[in-house]
């Protein structure tokens, strides 16, 4: 029978409509202002510190709607602005201690039930929702002075090997290095070791009479392929770890060869930002120099030669050789987990390919000595002078200062030869393991990074792009709406409902993959709008001519649906073809665009060809029709 669906398609309809409806839900109840609080480095948060929050609230007459504690830390939803930012001054006011992190934050409104189903609203771009804005420049020069040093330390041990003696390597001005020999015979000797094994390095040559010198620097195109390799790198970097910290779809961007933009949608504190991004964790393994005495060394100051003084976390003094065996930059993973004999915290690392050979052949050399791991924690912080008022350049801009800070975890004597994976032990408590792993799994940045531009897009700002991008929708809708009730009459109900349900399902796509929505994708919405009725209208054009044929209206209605079908697919083809060049070659807004733009076509495809027909076919299916409504 003409026009009639199986039973399996309205199944069908009813399967895809049910969870879209209820994964657009979320975002109909927007978002509270609330305040957040961390453990620093990874430290748990209990019910002694809720009731202490709760008591700092009550102290300040601060009405929060509730105070939870989970996981992440403790959550305050606030009823607005002025209440969240007063609540925060008080927290930064009376939780004066280095182990808690403040932040402001906005928390989802919607019923906690929907969250036990992982329906989530969508996350908003920084020009919707408001957040932080950060032009970040790499200091190459420094980067490039730890990747000399590093040559010179390979260079030691390739000269070793190949027997050539040497009187010692300098490093010199910009980024050279200095060999000196006691003849000409060895210099050539040490000129051939370069050429075999160091061909990034220009090679020349100064002195006489008895002082032989080779001058080394980085070859131009060998510093522009590590300036690209670094940039890249930090840029992964960064990503990973402002993914794994909990700041959501940040956009980081290359721009020119030294810089990176980095947008954190919905965090409205920059110095909290600024606590993720500039906060790097690493670790060195190094040898422990057991022919000297520590302690005299610290009393003194007179630290041995090739040597460094470094502390443990006790204040005990340790010697360690200046030359790193491998660091976090060798790491491909790592886990955090207890000791299955001692019941400690440990990190399960995963070295690559080079950070494994060196460990073997370091580890297989030195077994019965100590084998120091250095934790080395850098953090950017803003300067202030005697009275804690903060410092401004000339143009007004805080004045930041990177700290570094560096201690000695454990230094265990090495028992037997180590290879890809091993462990480290001596940590305080499961949070800092897990801590630890987290940010060496992100991975360390390659250069340091400084900011040289920074802007918050305030909430108010962000309020005034949703309102103009909710009016531009609701605009276009509502004139398609009324154009198609005028123009097709029952069949452009018909059609208006299967817009509204497009729209509901685009919105239940982006909220299920937890898309970021930025005003090109607005943009992008509206335009489907516009494309999804298109479909419709190929169909009821189509309709309309098989009645101007003389067909009956039950076959006018299966002749349109049919014959129409291959141009809507064609036509919505080539333009999904499209929106797929433009996310994978696009960057940022673009891809937004694309990606709404492809999540309409094929919502809108369902929704004109199954959804429109089967609504005509319970209208109209199974029963004599003389005239149709359209």
């Amino acid at each position: 029978m003409l026009n009639k669906y199986p039973f399996w398609k309205y199944l069908l309809i009813i399967l895809v409509l049910l969870p879209g409806f209820l994964y657009a839900l979320p975002n109909l109840f927007g978002d509270d202002p609330g305040v957040q609080i961390r453990g620093a480095r990874g430290a748990s948060l209990g019910a002694a510190d809720l009731e202490r929050v709760e008591a700092i609230l009550a102290d300040e007459e601060i009405s929060a709607a509730a105070v939870t504690l989970d996981d992440s830390g403790i959550k305050i939803r606030l009823a607005d602005g002025d209440a969240q930012l007063r609540a925060r001054e008080a927290l930064r006011r009376e939780l004066a201690e280095r182990r808690f992190s403040i932040a402001l934050t906005l928390l989802p409104a919607a019923p906690q039930w929907l969250g036990t189903l992982y329906a989530r609203p969508m996350y908003l771009g920084l020009d919707l929702r408001g957040g932080v804005h950060f032009l970040m420049e790499m200091d190459l020069d420094a980067a490039l002075v730890d990747h000399m040093q590093n040559t010179a330390a390979d260079l030691r041990t390739e000269l070793r090997r190949a027997r050539v003696r040497h009187k010692g390597i300098r490093h010199g001005q910009e980024l050279n290095l200095r060999l000196r020999f006691d003849d000409e015979q060895r210099r050539e000797a040490a000129r051939e070791v370069l050429r075999e094994n160091f061909p990034d390095l220009a090679v020349g040559e100064s002195g006489g009479d008895g002082d032989y010198r080779l001058n080394l620097t980085l070859t131009d195109s060998r510093r522009d392929e590590l300036g690209g390799q670094y940039l890249e790198q930090n840029m992964a970097a960064l990503r990973n770890r402002i993914d794994e910290l909990g700041v959501a779809e940040p956009i980081v961007q290359r721009q020119g060869e030294r810089r990176i933009v980095l947008q954190l949608p919905g965090l409205q504190d920059p110095n909290r930002a600024k606590e993720v991004i500039g906060r790097t964790a690493t670790l060195e393994m190094r040898l422990v120099d057991e022919d000297h005495d520590p302690a005299r060394a610290a009393e003194s100051g007179a630290v041995p030669a090739e040597s460094k003084l470094y502390s443990f976390r006790n204040g005990a003094p340790i010697l360690l050789k200046d030359n790193v065996i491998y660091s976090g930059r060798n790491m491909v993973d790592a886990a955090a987990s207890l000791d299955s004999l001692s019941g400690g915290p440990i990190v399960s690392i995963t070295l690559d390919a080079a950070g494994a050979r060196k460990n073997q052949q370091v580890t297989g050399d030195n077994i019965g000595r100590r084998m120091a791991v250095v934790y080395i924690e850098t953090r950017s912080e803003v300067q202030r002078d005697a009275d804690g008022k903060i410092e401004t350049d000339a143009d007004g801009r805080p004045l930041r200062e990177t700290i570094r800070d560096e201690e000695v975890i454990t230094a265990p004597v090495i028992r037997d030869q180590l290879g890809k994976r091993f462990q480290i032990e001596g940590l305080d408590s499961v949070a800092e393991a897990r801590d630890l792993a987290l940010l060496l799994r992100a991975g360390a940045l390659a250069a340091p990074v400084h900011i040289i531009e920074e802007r918050t897009v305030g909430p108010s700002m962000g309020r005034q792009n949703i309102t103009q991008g909710v009016r531009s929708v609701v605009l276009g809708f509502v004139l398609v709406l009324i154009f198609m009730v005028l123009y097709y009459r029952l069949f452009g109900m018909v059609a208006n409902t299967a817009l509204f349900v497009n729209l509901v399902l685009i919105v239940a796509v982006l909220s299920l993959l937890q898309a970021t929505l930025t005003l090109p994708g607005v943009a992008g919405i509206v335009l489907t709008v516009g494309m999804a009725v298109d479909a419709n209208v190929l169909i009821f054009e189509r309709i309309r001519e098989e009645i101007r044929n003389g067909n009956s209206p039950q076959a006018s209605i299966h002749l349109g649906y049919d014959k129409a079908f291959s141009t809507i697919v064609d036509a919505n083809l080539t333009t999904l073809i499209a929106a797929i060049v433009l996310f994978n070659f696009g960057t940022g807004p673009i891809k937004g665009f694309a990606i709404t733009l492809s999540i309409g076509i094929l919502t809108s495809m369902f929704t004109a060809i199954v959804g429109t027909r089967g609504v005509v076919n319970l209208v109209y299916g199974g029963r004599r029709v003389r005239r149709l409504a359209i």
